[in-house]
């Protein structure tokens, strides 16, 4: 798979994604429960924020730079203190401003995709993060969550190219 057939692939999980979001509805998203509780606000808003993440990752490998800082304070190191410190911070914004600032993201991400020499997509181990993983353990980007169990679509760099796997 290349990078047309990638984006593609984004673009239509996107689209599902969105499909559900809208499903849900704007009037329902701040209800809590769907994740502990945690609102789907909740939810987008974290997915959002470990996006960004990946979508820096990407501009500096584009750029031939070094992974970026990350935005939190350096003191936090596992995944529940940096998710607890995500929602913290997002937590007073409106459903509108989450679901804006998710398709911004969305938008940041396959650009990003775009900019990226194309035997990065053949070869993630290049990415200065993704050294020493194992493809079959981990995922370069992370997002659209899927099914009643909060699997991910998962977009992974397999040998033969990326692919999305669920």
């Amino acid at each position: 798979m290349r990078r047309a057939d990638l984006l593609t692939q984004l673009h239509s999980e996107q689209q599902a994604w969105e499909d559900l979001l809208a499903e849900i509805g704007e009037d329902r998203m701040e209800e809590p429960g769907v994740a502990g509780a945690w609102s789907i606000k909740d939810i987008v808003a974290h997915l959002t924020a470990w996006r960004r993440r990946t979508v820096g990752r990407l501009q500096a490998a584009a750029r031939g730079q070094p992974e970026p800082a990350h935005e939190w304070p350096a003191d936090l190191h596992e995944d529940d203190e940096i998710n607890g410190w995500f929602h913290a911070r997002d937590r007073a914004k409106s459903v509108a401003q989450v679901l804006s600032e998710s398709r911004r993201v969305f938008e940041q991400l396959v650009s990003a995709i775009e900019k990226l020499p194309e035997d990065v997509l053949d070869h993630p181990e290049r990415l200065p993060w993704w050294a020493g993983r194992a493809r079959e353990r981990g995922c370069v980007l992370r997002s659209f969550p899927r099914g009643a169990r909060g699997r991910y679509a998962c977009v992974a760099f397999a040998t033969a190219g990326p692919v999305v796997a669920l």
